[in-house]
């Protein structure tokens, strides 16, 4: 059987783990294509693994919950396979954007240190990172077009 716990402090060191390269080859050019490969393919694949462990051990859930409302969310949540599940969606695709920004900044030819504040925020808080990337790379492009 697949213990909820383990699989999210697994989980959230391998994705820790992931992010701190991640930063790290923001300014080693050299280590970029391999560590993108691992936080966007490797780590999150792993990390989907066990999110769908996670859905089949908790799948006894599923019918006191759904997408519907928040009644019926909250009800998939308040089992702890389906709530790990939903952190380690979060953990894997947060990882999984972090990594496109890198690519994207890198082909647009964008300072590691303008992309690096993105990072720590789509970790933390996801939405507003890719949010932030997003404005840097106009004020990017609005700069590059007044030269």
């Amino acid at each position: 059987m697949v213990e909820p716990a383990a699989l999210f402090s697994l989980a959230g060191t391998l994705a820790l783990l992931g992010w701190v390269a991640l930063l790290g080859a923001l300014f080693f050019r050299r280590a970029r294509p391999g560590v993108w490969t691992v936080t966007q393919y490797v780590i999150p694949g792993l990390i989907a693994v066990a999110y769908g462990l996670l859905w089949w051990g908790g799948r006894g859930a599923y019918a006191d919950g759904g997408f519907g409302s928040i009644p019926e969310v909250r009800a998939w949540f308040a089992n702890d396979f389906l709530l790990t599940a939903g952190w380690l969606h979060y953990l894997a695709f947060d990882l999984f954007i972090g990594t496109w920004i890198c690519r994207d900044a890198e082909a647009r030819g964008v300072h590691p240190l303008l992309v690096l504040p993105t990072l720590p925020l789509t970790f933390l808080f996801g939405p507003l990172g890719l949010l932030l990337w997003f404005a840097v790379r106009a004020a990017v492009r609005g700069i590059a077009r007044t030269e």
